[in-house]
């Protein structure tokens, strides 16, 4: 074999190293980011975000791992601030367990909560209606408007047809205020709870590597947060135990559902606020964007809103001031974000 053979064959395998070695290269490259091996000590051992109660339907609650954490204040059910109120009176005591065999069996009204409490004869307060209670009256409702809408002329034909058949159930009599003032009155509730609705969104985007699905859920439980019950999607825990999540962070469910988790390219992670829902207590938007800026850092990503706009810094104080704005607003109409007439309007 000649030198010039030599040459080249020498030539040759030195290409395909190199090309060998490229391929490598642009392979750990495109290669979405992984979790490290060590375990995160903040990250709380839990499986399940806040779900819905059985006795306030609209307020989530979280697993028992948060049972060391402070209970809501509990509130009545009815609030003639929200909420349709029509008085049952009865001449006989009536049992907790009768009460609740006159009920409906759907507690709903096309889009609205129905609700019906009664006055115990041994604390002389309403309350939820319970078995092995006695009772000497009774107060049915219906809320006046959620995101869906405000209570309307058909819904409130239902909830008299309703509630007239429980009243007939346990031999009482009931009163209904005008539909026409309750029906005008909604959608007054409904104006004010449109003008003052705030759900935020804000996404960041990987600048270049993509991230894999263990990697987005190992920083975000260093920041508190905990996986939700729904794939790609895990919750920052309010301080106060049945309480709406602070805020929330979500990826492609696709990707958490991944047979191969590790393979997955997460390139976009949105965390979300829903105003209304949380206490201004609890600083959500100070905490938001502590969110954002340290996951921004750490994962190398770039902070976005809804339309895919860059957000800055200046953007950003704009949002906090209108939100103080909003929050003194549902504060004077004794709607308090966070409160639980708050969390039953907007719902």
């Amino acid at each position: 074999m000649s030198s010039l053979q030599l040459s080249l064959l020498g030539l040759g395998a030195l290409v395909l190293v190199v090309v060998w070695g490229f391929n490598q290269w642009t392979s750990r490259r495109s290669r979405p980011r992984q979790a490290t091996q060590h375990t995160v000590a903040s990250e709380p051992d839990v499986n399940a975000e806040p779900v819905l109660g059985a006795e306030a339907a609209l307020e989530p609650t979280l697993e028992d791992d948060f049972s060391h954490l402070p209970l809501p204040e509990r509130k009545l059910a009815l609030d003639p601030l929200i909420d349709v109120v029509a008085v049952v009176e009865v001449d006989a005591v009536v049992s907790g367990d009768a009460a609740l065999a006159a009920m409906p069996s759907t507690r709903r009204v096309g889009s609205k909560a129905f609700f019906a409490e009664g006055l115990s004869e041994s604390s002389g307060e309403w309350e939820p209606l319970l078995p092995g209670r006695r009772y000497t009256g009774f107060q049915v409702g219906i809320q006046l408007a959620n995101r869906l809408g405000p209570l309307n002329e058909i819904e409130y034909s239902e909830f008299v047809v309703k509630t007239q058949a429980f009243a007939d159930a346990i031999n009482g009599s009931v009163n209904f205020p005008d539909m026409l003032e309750e029906v005008a009155r909604a959608r007054e509730l409904d104006q004010f709870a449109s003008a003052h609705d705030a759900q935020l969104s804000m996404t960041l985007h990987a600048r270049s590597a993509a991230w894999s699905p263990g990697y987005v859920q190992q920083h975000a439980a260093r920041l508190g947060f905990v996986a939700g019950a729904i794939p790609g999607r895990m919750v920052l825990p309010a301080a106060v135990q049945g309480l709406p999540p602070v805020l929330a962070l979500s990826f492609d469910m696709q990707a958490a559902l991944a047979d191969d988790p590790d393979m997955s390219a997460v390139r976009a992670i949105v965390l979300s606020l829903d105003v209304p829902q949380v206490s201004r207590s609890e600083q959500p938007f100070e905490r938001l964007r502590h969110t954002l800026q340290t996951l921004s850092r750490d994962m190398d990503a770039v902070l976005t809103d809804g339309a895919n706009q860059a957000l800055s810094e200046q953007a950003l104080d704009q949002v906090a001031t209108e939100l103080q704005g909003l929050y003194d607003a549902l504060d004077a109409r004794e709607l308090s974000a966070g409160s639980a007439q708050a969390r039953r309007l907007f719902s």
